[in-house]
């Protein structure tokens, strides 16, 4: 059988492919090389103010300053006395690249400006850009511009690309970097014929950049020409930051090609193999590219390709077929390595460097379908490129649903929180109340727990999975989510200093009471727990830096604590600042009603608790 007798529906799956408008499934994700930082070997004449750490902190209040630790696994800069400007205090990789994915954590001190530069030419900035409301050029994450002496005031500096949102975290805290670089391309006499691209760019998490073309190095490159192969490099004389966790992907092998396209086309309904016959041709004949567009007939068709793929690189290869309104199969080497089937259908294969015989099927019979073929290959120090032509096919995506929140602004929905791994299953948080701000910091409330279950700063909620079609309830965060733990009650009654904190409010009396509306629409939370009223008022910290929360007890019964928050790690800061999950995000204790907060182990985890003295509790969580 060629293929599935029972396809009478077939709708394609939707990934992100570079290159293509046929949507097909997201290859998996290739291994990642660490850069080693156990000594400063893996780069080139590196000077004074880089150096080897354990751990770096960097002060909230106070500008270009940090501290490293020592150990190893943290690369640190930090500009010694007397140091100028310069790309002399930039440190260069050993490692020179072309196309590359890298991923980093990075902390920036207060007000410093630091920067990565793709093959020592093509900047992504770094900038403590915390609390700014939007993004900028020279903001963190943007695309640096390029700057041209000879243009008049005020254009010398042009093709600048600003973040899509500014979704920085704060000075101290680690954030996350994703860049995926496509180098320039040049013909064999060395003449340019393609720009180098960002292909996609991640900063903690949420999308800022994707497909921006660079016509040539942004501004202060290590050189003004454009070359294959480049050094990464970090700018390391504006001020001070670290790095961590520094992986990459290089793509340095030569991609195969298909050569010797031949396409015959049959008209006809065709499900299995032996439903050809002696069908005659329809159109044959020779082809440069792999694409459904060889034929005009909207339906009942399958059309045959035959050549030679050309193998320079031996090793696995993957291979990704998008065959909708239909099926496909895919034939390398004499062998099947795409299964007869319908939909996004995947295969793997040992290929040995070389010409092989190459036989790809497409059959369209599924009437509302539109036709459209892609093929998709990856293989050793080969990122994922579309061999077809970049053809729609399939059904349209859904057009997002999004909610902004240009004046605070409440929405109730389901808020799935994943696990702490991140992955498998979800707990589903059903009666949450996600507030936004102009400020762009937002947070979602547990009702059902009195508990802030995640803060995030950014744009406000993706409602598509509620409100589209029939929906399912729940909203999304559009930016950088920091969640908090899973949602448990926020005060509690501890036996002694060792019991475990309770899950759910079995037995706390917990009651609900809603919320109340200030005059600019911000809502103060009200419950009862173990016979005390509680009101939770949770605003917007001063310059966007986070939220702080104000809860009021009333008649707060003995024995009764709250917790601000739990992690992995929970390390005493000065002036009551608490650094929770590795540097995560930080909670800040302002009045605590003349309790001392208490760190304490338990369970594998630690937990910050204050004893419930007094009639108000306010901290601050900054992020």
């Amino acid at each position: 059988m060629l293929f599935p007798m029972n396809l009478s529906r077939f709708v394609i799956g939707v990934g992100w492919v570079l290159g293509a408008s046929l949507a097909l499934a997201q290859a998996p994700a290739p291994k990642l090389t660490t850069l080693p930082l156990n000594d400063l070997s893996a780069f080139r004449k590196p000077t004074p103010n880089w150096r080897i750490a354990g751990d770096a902190t960097a002060d909230l209040n106070q500008k270009d300053v940090m501290t490293a630790k020592s150990g190893t696994g943290v690369l640190v800069n930090i500009p010694v006395p007397k140091q100028g400007y310069g790309m002399q205090y930039d440190l260069l990789t050993n490692l020179e690249h072309g196309d590359l994915d890298l991923e980093l954590d990075y902390m920036m001190a207060k007000g410093s400006n630091s920067g990565v530069y793709l093959q020592g030419r093509y900047e992504v900035q770094l900038m403590d850009s915390w609390g700014d409301k939007t993004a900028r050029v020279g903001g963190n994450g943007s695309v640096y511009e390029r700057w041209d002496e000879s243009r008049p005031e005020g254009q010398k500096g042009y093709e600048g690309y600003p973040a899509r949102q500014n979704v920085s975290k704060a000075p101290g805290l680690w954030q996350h970097l994703k860049i995926s670089f496509q180098a320039p391309r040049f013909d064999a006499g060395g003449r340019k014929i393609e720009n180098a691209r960002m292909l996609r760019v991640e900063l903690n998490g949420v999308p800022i950049h994707e497909n921006v073309e660079l016509s040539g190095p942004t501004r202060g490159p290590l050189a003004e020409n454009e070359v294959a192969l480049g050094p990464l490099r970090f700018q390391g004389d504006h001020g001070p930051v670290a790095f961590r966790n520094i992986r990459y992907v290089a793509y340095d092998k030569p991609r195969p090609e298909l050569m010797n396209l031949q396409y015959t086309v049959y008209r006809g309904h065709f499900e299995n193999e032996g439903d050809l016959g002696n069908t005659p041709p329809e159109a044959q004949g020779p082809i440069n590219i792999l694409t459904a567009n060889v034929t005009r007939i909207p339906n009942d068709f399958l059309i045959r390709y035959t050549g030679t793929l050309r193998v320079k690189e031996p090793g696995e290869y993957s291979f990704n077929l998008g065959a909708p309104g239909g099926g496909g199969q895919l034939r390398i080497n004499n062998n099947v390595v795409v299964k007869p089937g319908g939909g996004n259908l995947r295969g793997t294969a040992t290929l040995p460097a070389g010409d092989l015989p190459f036989e790809l099927l497409y059959t369209k019979f599924v009437s509302w379908a539109k036709p459209g073929l892609g093929l998709a290959v990856a293989g050793p120090g080969i990122r994922e490129f579309v061999i077809s032509s970049p053809v729609d096919g399939g059904n349209d995506e859904t057009e997002p649903i999004f909610v902004d929140a240009p004046t605070n602004t409440l929405l109730r929905s389901f808020m799935d929180i994943p696990n702490a791994s991140g992955q498998g299953r979800r707990t589903r948080v059903t009666h949450a109340v996600s507030v936004g701000s102009p400020e762009q910091v937002h947070y979602t409330y547990d009702m059902d727990k009195g508990a802030i279950v995640q803060v995030w700063r950014g744009d406000f909620l993706d409602t598509t999975p509620m409100w589209h079609s029939r929906g399912d309830g729940s909203s999304r965060p559009r930016g950088t989510v920091q969640r908090l733990g899973m949602p448990e009650l926020f005060v509690g009654k501890l036996a002694s200093q060792q019991a475990a904190w309770a899950t759910d409010t079995t037995g706390s009396g917990y009651r609900p009471k809603g919320y109340v509306l200030d005059e600019n629409d911000r809502p103060t939370f009200r419950y009862q727990a173990y016979g005390t009223s509680v009101e939770d008022a949770i605003r917007v910290a001063d310059n966007g830096q986070g939220v702080r929360r104000e809860v009021t007890f009333r008649n707060p019964s003995a024995d009764l604590y709250a917790r601000l928050a739990e992690g992995s790690t929970i390390e005493p800061m000065p002036n009551g600042m608490y650094m929770i999950d590795g540097k995560s995000y930080i909670v800040r204790v302002e009045d605590a009603g003349g309790a001392t907060p208490v760190v304490r182990s338990v369970g594998g985890k630690q937990e910050l608790l204050v004893p419930v003295r007094g009639g108000k509790l306010s901290y601050s969580i900054l992020f």
